[in-house]
């Protein structure tokens, strides 16, 4: 079992990178990031076509892609512990989550995606999605095994 966090961009120190590491290390699933980046400028359509062709290079070929995406489905947090716990059942916990640049994700990333998670309506800037997405995750095991943490 693994979970990898697929992202575009290099997260630097920071709060951001705190929350994110305070999270990450709570986490009692193997949890790999795998960041990409592209040097050149280029057009946003041909960077996001570049950036998703980056993002596929480092998931993992039998993975269970989620891509966040502001069009996604949004998930409260127990029915998305819920909506893991099958994930992991059925792709034996190899799941990809996976941040697009700032102009989204090209179409080979979300043909690939076997399905896309939204954050709600607001925008978030890309390191914070990081430390959300580590802390959801976290709180869905604490969901999963009845731990304090999660309180309705």
């Amino acid at each position: 079992m693994q979970i990898t966090l697929a992202a575009v961009g290099r997260m630097k120190s920071g709060p951001e990178k705190d929350l994110f590491d305070h999270y990450a290390a709570r986490l009692r699933w193997p949890f790999v990031v795998r960041e990409v980046e592209e040097k050149k400028k280029l057009p946003p359509n041909q960077l996001k076509d570049r950036e998703a062709e980056l993002l596929l290079g480092v998931i993992p070929d039998n993975a269970f892609v989620v891509a966040l995406d502001e069009r996604g489905k949004e998930y409260g947090s127990i029915e998305f512990s819920q909506k893991l716990e099958g994930w992991i059942d059925q792709y034996a916990g190899n799941i990809a989550f996976v941040i697009g640049g700032a102009d989204g994700h090209g179409p080979a990333l979300k043909s690939r995606a076997n399905t896309l998670w939204s954050l709600g309506k607001a925008t978030w800037p890309h390191m914070l999605v990081r430390a959300l997405i580590a802390e959801q995750l976290f709180r869905a095991h604490a969901i999963q095994t009845n731990h304090p943490y999660h309180r309705e």
